[in-house]
Formats: structure tokens, C-alpha cells, sequence
């Protein structure tokens, strides 16, 4: 279980950005951060990455505090996936997948070399192991940065606006996909594209600048905005 506890963090003397934020994540879903630029997810999202320390409150991972867990442990139990992706151009698909492994996790590069592959055919795109980021579209660049972080078996896989790139269609077939490995590993993903969360996510929780304005299935969470602009009409 991944808990956040009074969470408050503010860049420098400017207002908070996040303000007291209370949220559980249960393992073995897609969870999503919802909410307008500016609103705080993914300065959230790099909280719960261990990249900000927050000023207030706790973020707890089985009952444990983050800030206690080594970094090598906890890289290997939480991994996160930019919206730049950094991919390094001058390597393959392949060689991309197994830097961390063979960096990070000390493997030998043969060994390495097998599980990327083995993951990149449980995944459904072992076709494009031999490609150079440049030669292959988004949306195989968004499987290919997910594939990399799925190597290193994380609990929770941290995703940053993953279909801001994409286009509709890709956009469709990428959800499709994520949704087929929940049971690999526990999504939680930032985005601001609600018919993308509906179709992927259980659960989630929608930020307006930097609190917890609704909580619970996506459609409570968008029954609780179409009422707020309702009333606003109305206003």
C-alpha cells in the first residue's frame, strides 16, 4: 500500500503548491491524478518519486516512510516514467532497456539482454528491439520507456501525462495496452485527459490548485465537476 499522509509542499516562499493532501493507493490498479495544469499533479507525482521532499506530512510505502527506504530500494520497488521519456538516441530499444539493469542492478549484460527481451515479447513489441528511438512512432516510445522501468519489477510505476504526445487513436491503443498490465504492477498516472482516465483507471483523485477537490471512481470524480459547473451556470 502506498499512503500519503498531510502532504504539503510550496517552491520557495511562493503559495503552496500542495496543500495537505491525504490519498491511499491500493496495489493492483491504475490510479490516476486528474486536474488542470498548475493544479499540482505532477509536483505530487515527484513527491511520491522521492525527487521533492515534502515540507509537511508523510508518504508511506507498506507503513514505512519513503524518506527511510535507500535509494537503490526504492528505485526497485517505485519507478517513474517522465513525460520527456529520455530515451538515448544513439542506443537501440534494446540497449536502452538494459543500461539500468546493468548500472543499476549490477547484472551481467547477457543476462539483462534475456529479460529485456523476454519483457519486451510479454509486451508485444519485441519487433522493435533492434530500433533507434528516432525510427519508431510515440506511442512505441511511450511502451518502450514503460518496458524499461517495468525491467526492474516495480510495485508502483509513476506515469507523467503519457498521452500528451499521442493522438487519439494512439491514445486508444495505448490505453488498451496499460490496462492489459495491471496485474504486472500498480499504475498511478498524472494526466489532465479525462475520456483517457475513464477508460483506464479504477479509482483516482482530481487536484485544484494543490487540494483534493474529489476522490473515488472516475465517474464520481466527473459527477463532482459537472456539478460544479453547474452551479457556476447557474451563478
Amino acid at each position: 500500500m502506498l499512503e500519503i499522509k498531510d502532504l504539503s509542499y510550496s517552491y520557495g516562499n511562493s503559495n503552496g503548491v500542495l496543500d495537505n493532501i491525504n490519498i491511499q493507493f491500493p496495489k493492483e490498479h491504475i490510479l490516476a491524478i486528474l486536474g488542470e495544469s498548475g493544479s499540482g499533479k505532477t509536483t505530487l507525482l515527484k513527491c511520491i518519486g522521492k525527487f521533492l521532499k515534502p515540507q509537511t506530512g508523510q508518504i508511506l510505502f507498506n507503513g514505512e516512510n519513503i524518506i527511510d527506504i535507500d535509494d537503490l530500494s526504492f528505485r526497485r520497488m517505485i519507478g517513474i516514467v517522465f513525460q520527456q521519456l529520455y530515451l538515448f538516441p544513439h542506443l537501440t530499444v534494446l540497449e536502452n532497456m538494459i543500461l539500468s539493469p546493468v548500472h543499476v542492478l549490477k547484472k551481467d549484460k547477457e543476462t539483462a539482454r534475456k529479460e529485456a527481451l523476454h519483457t519486451l515479447k510479454k509486451l508485444g513489441i519485441d519487433d522493435i528491439s533492434k530500433s533507434y528511438p528516432s525510427q519508431i512512432s510515440g506511442g512505441q516510445a511511450q511502451r518502450v520507456a514503460i518496458a524499461r522501468a517495468l525491467v526492474l519489477k516495480p510495485q508502483y510505476l509513476l506515469l507523467d501525462e503519457p498521452t500528451a504526445a499521442l493522438d487519439i487513436v494512439t491514445t486508444n491503443d495505448f490505453g488498451r495496452w496499460l490496462v492489459t498490465l495491471k496485474e504486472e504492477t500498480t499504475f498511478i498516472v498524472v494526466t489532465h485527459d479525462i475520456p483517457f482516465a475513464e477508460n483506464v483507471a479504477s479509482s483516482g483523485v482530481l487536484l485544484e490548485q494543490g487540494i483534493i477537490k474529489a476522490e473515488g471512481t472516475i465517474k464520481a470524480i466527473l459527477s463532482t465537476v459537472h456539478q460544479a459547473v453547474e452551479k457556476d451556470d447557474e451563478a
